[in-house]
Formats: C-alpha cells, sequence, structure tokens
C-alpha cells in the first residue's frame, strides 16, 4: 500500500502520510588500526545466526554490497520521525552487532579514511561482472551512501517528483557530507564520494522525463548502450523504485549522526509532498542539467562551508540561506506531517556542530591522526544505537 491513511497527530481530520525508508551502506574496518576489512560475508552469517536464535526473520535487514568490506541496511518504512528514529537504532544495532561478531567495526562514512587494509570485490556473478565491464570505476567504488525512499501513490506521481525535485537535491547533498578523506589523504572536497560515484555513466542528474514512457524510454536506453547492465544499475539522483512503490533519492553521503538523517529525511518527504502540488498546477523546473551538474559540484566541495547555488535564483547564496529557504518552501507540507519544530530544532543542531566533513577534519587536526579520525567515527557511530534491542 503505497499511502497509510492515519489521523494527524493534532488534528481530527485524516491525512495522507507518506512513509519513509532509509538504506544505509557502512564501511568494515580494523577496530585497531581502521583499515578495511573484508568480512561482509562473516557478519552476515552471524547476523541470520543471532535472528535465528530469536526465531525472527532477518531477510532485508542488513545485506551485502560490492565489496566485501561494506555491508548495507534496511529500514521497516516510517510515517514519523520519531517511528524512523527508532528504526535506525535497530538496524544500526544489528549491524553494529553483526560486525563486532566478525571482528570488525562498522562506520557510517562515505570514503575509506585510512589507506590500506581488504579490498575486494563480494563474490557474486552480478558484482564480478559489473567490475569487469567498468573496470577502474567499479574497482574504486567503495563508498558508502544512504538512500531515501518516500512513497507515492503510482509511477506517473513519481515521475513528476522526479522532475521537479531536481534543483533542490544539491542542498540534500549539501547537508549529508561526510567523506573529506579518501585512502589517508585529505580530498579537499566535503563529499569526495560524490566524486567518486559519479565517474559512473548512469550516475547523476537527469534531463525531466515529463511522463512515465519518457521515464521508460530513457533508462532503457541506458541498459540498452551498456551504461547500465541492469535496471539495479541506473545510478540517477532520483528514481523510480523497482522493488518498492517509491521514489529513492540517492545524492546523500551516509551520515554518522542519526540527527542528520531525520532532518534530511523531513526535508525529502516535505519535496515529494511540495513536488506534487507543483506538478499538479503544471508548473515547470527550467533548471538546466549542466547548471545542476555545478551546483552539485558546489555542495560537494564545500557542503555547509560556503556557499550554495540557490535553487530559486540560480546564483550563489550563503550556505545557511539556501537551507532556509528551502525549509520555507515546504514549509506547508513540514507543518501537515508536524514536523516543522523538529526540522528548525535538528537544522540548529547541525549548524552549531558542523557537517559530518568538518567534523573529520577538526578531529585530523586537532591530533593529526587519521586513526583517531576512524575512532572518533566509530565512538558516534555505536552511540547512535547502543542499547537498542
Amino acid at each position: 500500500v503505497p499511502l497509510q491513511r492515519v489521523t494527524g497527530l493534532d488534528r481530527g481530520d485524516v491525512v495522507s502520510m507518506r512513509r519513509i525508508g532509509v538504506e544505509e551502506e557502512f564501511m568494515l574496518v580494523s577496530p585497531d588500526t581502521g583499515r578495511l576489512m573484508a568480512v561482509s560475508q562473516r557478519a552476515l552469517k552471524a547476523h541470520h545466526a543471532a535472528a535465528d536464535r530469536r526465531s525472527e526473520d532477518s531477510s532485508g535487514q542488513v545485506e551485502h554490497e560490492l565489496f566485501l568490506q561494506q555491508i548495507e541496511t534496511g529500514n521497516t518504512p516510517a510515517s514519523t520521525l520519531a517511528d524512523l528514529e527508532s528504526e535506525l537504532r535497530r538496524s544500526r544495532a544489528a549491524v553494529g552487532t553483526a560486525a563486532a561478531a566478525a571482528g570488525a567495526r562498522a562506520l557510517a562514512v562515505g570514503t575509506p579514511v585510512v589507506a590500506g587494509g581488504d579490498h575486494h570485490v563480494t563474490p557474486s556473478p552480478r558484482y564480478q561482472l559489473i567490475v569487469d565491464e567498468f573496470g577502474e570505476v567499479g574497482r574504486q567504488a567503495c563508498v558508502c551512501g544512504m538512500h531515501l525512499h518516500i512513497d507515492v501513490v503510482d509511477e506517473a506521481e513519481a515521475v513528476a517528483v522526479v522532475d521537479h525535485l531536481r534543483p533542490w537535491l544539491p542542498v540534500l547533498r549539501a547537508l549529508s557530507v561526510n567523506s573529506p578523506f579518501w585512502l589517508g589523504r585529505d580530498s579537499g572536497y566535503a563529499s569526495w564520494r560524490t566524486q567518486v560515484w559519479s565517474r559512473w555513466p548512469t550516475a547523476g542528474p537527469a534531463e525531466p522525463y515529463r511522463s512515465v514512457e519518457g521515464y521508460r524510454a530513457a533508462t532503457q536506453r541506458l541498459i540498452a548502450t551498456r551504461a547500465a547492465l541492469d535496471k539495479g544499475m541506473l545510478y540517477l539522483d532520483a528514481r523510480l523504485s523497482e522493488r518498492y512503490p517509491t521514489v529513492e533519492i540517492r545524492v546523500t553521503d551516509v551520515c554518522t549522526e542519526t540527527d542528520d538523517i531525520l532532518l534530511i529525511a523531513a526535508l525529502t518527504r516535505a519535496l515529494v509532498e511540495t513536488a506534487v502540488g507543483s506538478a499538479t498546477e503544471g508548473t515547470e523546473t527550467p533548471h538546466r542539467s549542466d547548471a545542476l551538474r555545478s551546483a552539485h559540484w558546489r555542495a560537494a566541495r564545500f557542503g555547509l562551508a560556503d556557499r550554495l547555488v540557490s535553487p530559486l535564483s540560480q546564483q550563489l547564496e550563503p550556505a545557511r540561506a539556501v537551507i532556509e529557504e528551502t525549509v520555507e518552501s515546504v514549509r506547508d507540507a513540514l507543518d501537515e506531517y508536524d514536523d516543522t519544530e523538529r526540522v528548525a530544532d535538528l537544522l540548529e543542531r547541525l549548524i552549531a556542530r558542523g557537517s559530518g566533513a568538518s567534523r573529520q577534519r577538526a578531529v585530523a587536526e586537532a591530533t593529526g591522526n587519521l586513526e583517531d579520525v576512524v575512532r572518533d567515527l566509530d565512538r558516534r557511530f555505536t552511540a547512535t544505537w547502543e542499547g537498542s534491542s
């Protein structure tokens, strides 16, 4: 069922609540050195064994990724931010416990911080074919993102949402930046994961599709020309999910802090709700894809530390002003979901604390040691789930 019918929190009316689903990818590293460890198979075996002992269904909770030094989780779709937070704690507890059983630590970070360690493709015919076909692009794709799924009524609504989200996605990227280091070096970017991921031929912003037929024709051409081997390799910034009745947003780094996930999730749902209204009114988004690539580049380069491209003016403006205009543009939707006050609080916390990228750099500057960055990431990730059942 794409949309749940539930009673509003403070109202007697009945409203449609778009649920939020989150998929997170994590690095598996040595607790001693911070280097990558290719132990996802052992971690998954431990996870399934623990679920069997509790007589629980473990399918879909923790899964393989492209490399054995990565692991992925998914949560049950949630209607409220409180429920989403609980789901994130549960799924992070599952992956953290599974990693520990395999002698590793799970990190919520977009790129490997320190150099060295294992680097092996997960033994799967599909994964091996991807690396064989795409060469170094595939071999260097050991990066971790966060994918958000938002309920939609049908494919027509989904395509309209994908089209209208285009100029707002760089703002979501800027809020999530959490990958400044790459194998022992400072990349100079707040999100180096973005630069690595953008090498895939299907990644990045696309032109408006305008219809389900337009979307299908465009994506089928990508597969026909072998830019993607299958629908799972359509690495678009936003796409129609093939598994769920959702729009899938794929631009963000995995975030260490759950507060940042909740902020991005609430804004994403509000952007989807607002996009549906704009599509109904026939509002077009005039942004060219080359201009959007520039906006994404700036978001990845600086995050919140410099100016961003305003989706409204298409000019450079202070990052906080761009974020605040984003919040203002979806205020009606935030009000509808009773998320307005929570979003304001989460945004102030993020601005006061700084982005994930700025936190990593601050630790590195204070200690001069990237292993300390890994230890800090470990402590903060563990704090987001410790005590969860």
